[in-house]
């Protein structure tokens, strides 16, 4: 009942409120165009490529198969950290609980994007853009180590596919385009829908309380929409003291946005989504104290 009525009441404020979530579902279609697609689609294309060509069946060590998922999956940004977990699994290579794992730990924003985007553009340089990077994957790696060793003896209890499923033969290019093409489409519907609701929800809070504009936009993006909110952060506080800790904060955060991505992967693939949430809450608590300990 409480969820029907939250739905009522968001259809009643896009009504009210035509401009305002126009413009920001506008926000959100340029900045799918702009910076998410030229990055993700090549990458995700040739990642679910290089996973459908068919190969012969050997075994292979956990740790070789740990290694490519997090090699595949952590470079390409949000969310083919997802898409190559769950390929992986389909595969067979991958337990169900080894699955879990890597799902959280494989889940970190494009070298690009940080780099050269954070990095360059907002922190005006290139050595705190990998600092960043490389706070986020240490924060991810000792996440996945630590429950990894935690969970030692239910991981011994389930055994994995030492011969995995061998692939089937055919055209795994036209696969992987197919298959890309509707993560493309999930990542531009969230990115498009949070971002609209973001401005929205902002725009009321800033009308009802008094509370300051810039304050109420980046929280409210930030929740909904990641990279809106790493935008909305710059145009209020950028040179602030926090300002770079904050955009770690944001990034580690994500949004709703990243979040419902990696939901619908993991859910088709049924993967559990435990470790998932975890080591979001890990990552946020951790990302920004690394990179301020090594700014």
């Amino acid at each position: 009942m409480a969820t029907i009525a939250i739905i009522w009441g968001l259809i009643i404020l896009f009504i009210l409120q035509p401009g305002i979530s126009h413009e920001g579902a506008e926000f959100g279609a340029q900045l799918f165009v702009h910076a998410l697609l030229p990055y993700l689609l090549p990458y995700i294309i040739l990642t679910q490529w290089l996973l459908k060509i068919p190969v012969r069946a050997r075994r292979t060590s956990k740790w070789q198969k740990f290694v490519k998922a997090y090699i595949l999956g952590s470079f390409g940004g949000f969310p083919v950290g997802a898409v190559t977990v769950s390929e992986m699994k389909k595969n067979g290579e991958l337990t169900r609980r080894q699955s879990g794992l890597l799902l959280a730990a494989c889940h970190a924003p494009g070298p690009m994007f940080v780099i050269g985007f954070v990095g360059t553009e907002l922190f005006g340089s290139v050595g705190a853009g990998w600092k960043l990077l490389a706070a986020t994957h240490l924060s991810n790696i000792l996440f996945f180590m630590l429950t990894l060793f935690l969970m030692r003896k239910d991981e011994s209890q389930e055994k994995p596919n030492d011969e995995p499923k061998s692939r089937e033969t055919g055209l795994p290019l036209l696969d992987a385009i197919k298959e890309s093409s509707s993560i493309i489409i999930l990542v531009a519907t969230t990115v498009i829908f949070f971002s609209s609701l973001g401005t929205v929800l902002s725009s009321v809070a800033t009308a009802t309380f008094t509370v300051d504009l810039g304050i109420t936009k980046t929280i409210a993006l930030s929740i909904f929409e990641m990279t809106s909110g790493v935008q909305s952060a710059t145009d209020h506080f950028y040179g602030y003291a926090f300002f770079p800790f904050l955009i770690a904060a944001i990034l580690s955060l994500n949004g709703m946005s990243i979040h419902m991505q990696v939901f619908v992967i993991a859910n088709a693939a049924r993967l559990p989504l435990m470790p998932y949430v975890l080591g979001r809450v890990w990552s946020f608590l951790l990302v920004p104290f690394l990179f301020y300990l090594i700014y």
